[in-house]
C-alpha cells in the first residue's frame, strides 16, 4: 500500500512521546520527524523518513511501545482539547453506549488522518466491538515482530474513551507486523460503560 504522507500532527505525537521518554535520543530523531519544519513546509513527511525513525525506534526496546502509546494519547488529548467546550459537555451527556460511540468515531478520525493510506472501521454492539486498522504506519516491518506494533491505536482508543468517561477495556488482538492478517484491536465497555468522574481533563 502506497502512503502518500504522514500526517503533521502524528508526527508531532511522537516527537513528544521521544521527548518526554527518550530526551537523550531527541536531536538524533528529529533528523526525520521535525515537525516545525513540517509545519513551516505546510506538507506532510514522506514514508522513507517515517519508516526510517521507526526502525531506530524499535531498537529502544521496551521504549518503542511506551512511546508510541505516549504518542496516541496525545493524539487524542489534542483532539479533544481542540473542541468547542459546549461539544465536549453534550457528549458527556450521552447515554454510555452513545457517548462510546461518538468516542470511537473521533478515534477511527484520528486514526485516519495519520496517513492518507490508513483506514479504521469501528463495529460496537452490545458493549463490544473491534477496531480494524487497514494501512497501520507502525506496522511496516520487513521481519515478523515478536510482540504487536500497533500500540499508537490502542492508546488512541483508550484514551478517546477515558476522556468521554467511558470504563472500557481496549487491547491489540492482531498485528499485521507479527504475522496476523490484520491488525485488529477489541474492545469492551465495562460495567455498562458507566461515566467517569470528572478528573480535570479537557
Amino acid at each position: 500500500m502506497t502512503h502518500a504522507g504522514i500526517g503533521r500532527a502524528l508526527v508531532a505525537s511522537l516527537h513528544q512521546g521521544i521527548s518526554d521518554l527518550l530526551p537523550t535520543r531527541l536531536e538524533f530523531y528529529e533528523s526525520w520527524l521535525n515537525p516545525a519544519e513540517i509545519h513551516h513546509r505546510r506538507r506532510n513527511i514522506g514514508l522513507a523518513p517515517w519508516q526510517a525513525a521507526l526502525s531506530f525506534l524499535r531498537l529502544e526496546g521496551d521504549a518503542y511501545g511506551a512511546v508510541t502509546r505516549r504518542a496516541g494519547a496525545y493524539a487524542a488529548e489534542w483532539t479533544v482539547a481542540s473542541q468547542w467546550p459546549a461539544t465536549r459537555a453534550v457528549i458527556r451527556r450521552l447515554p454510555p453506549t452513545l457517548r462510546a460511540r461518538a468516542a470511537l468515531g473521533f478515534a477511527r478520525r484520528t486514526m485516519r488522518r495519520a496517513s492518507t493510506g490508513t483506514r479504521a472501521k469501528v463495529r460496537l454492539r452490545r458493549g463490544k466491538g473491534t477496531i480494524d486498522v487497514h494501512g497501520s504506519l507502525f506496522c511496516v516491518s520487513r521481519v515478523t515482530a515478536a510482540a504487536p506494533l500497533c500500540g499508537f491505536y490502542e492508546a488512541v482508543a483508550a484514551r478517546f474513551l477515558e476522556l468521554y468517561r467511558v470504563d472500557a477495556e481496549v487491547r491489540c488482538a492482531s498485528c499485521r507486523a507479527a504475522g496476523d492478517p490484520s491488525c485488529v484491536l477489541e474492545l469492551a465497555l465495562t460495567a455498562g460503560g458507566r461515566p467517569r468522574e470528572a478528573t480535570g481533563t479537557p
